[in-house]
């Protein structure tokens, strides 16, 4: 009977081990190019992932088994010029994953590659900025030629923010962080079918560490 309890005391513990334990751990990402926003169109739905390219061949990544690294070497200084006013103050720190990419830097990108034109209502997607959580602002925005920024979603201004999309579209844009620390980005692709159907691909969270 002892050894019965031990063993049935043996196996709880395990039990309660592996009820806490997490099923796997999440794949962190510093350098080279991904898809952090990639939507795409089933035949029936709307989905949005993370496509992960820098492994061969690419991989579709669920965004919370993902964490995007903003190494140190992103690390720049706010320009000048009242253009750039939504990044803080000209001089200080903010962490960029640039529009173009750098070495050793994540490269994040949009894409909606995945959905063929005729499916969706103006053959267009709207990808909204649910929330941001962090030590400070985030925002993304992109750069002309001639340095001009054109500001996508800003969470120093208030969120949700949207932005619509053509289908077919691959782009790239300036991902800045004020401040070292873990960011959460909520994202959600909206659209309206050729049929007239709302469809959605759910809230995703994506993880973002910024270094010193």
């Amino acid at each position: 009977m002892k050894g019965r309890v031990l063993i049935g005391a043996a196996a709880a513990t395990l039990m309660t081990l592996l009820s806490v334990a997490p099923a796997h751990a999440a794949t962190t990402i510093s350098q080279g190019h991904v898809d952090a926003l990639d939507v795409d169109w089933t035949g029936t739905a709307l989905t949005l992932d993370l496509r992960d390219g820098t492994v061969t061949p690419a991989v579709d990544r669920n965004p919370a088994d993902v964490v995007l690294n903003a190494v140190a070497a992103s690390k720049t200084t706010v320009p000048s010029g009242s253009a750039y006013a939504f990044l803080g103050t000209p001089g200080s720190p903010v962490w960029i994953l640039p529009q173009s990419q750098a070495s050793a830097i994540v490269w994040p990108g949009l894409s909606t590659e995945g959905v063929p034109s005729g499916a969706l209502q103006g053959n267009t997607v709207n990808v909204r900025l649910v929330s941001a959580t962090g030590p400070a602002g985030v925002s993304l925005y992109t750069t002309s030629s001639l340095g001009t920024p054109t500001v996508w979603y800003d969470s120093g201004n208030g969120l949700p923010d949207n932005r619509s999309f053509p289908v077919n579209t691959h782009a790239h844009a300036n991902w800045a962080f004020e401040a070292a620390g873990t960011y959460t980005l909520v994202f959600e692709a909206t659209a309206t079918t050729a049929a007239g159907a709302a469809v959605t691909t759910g809230q995703k969270a994506y993880t973002f560490t910024v270094q010193p």
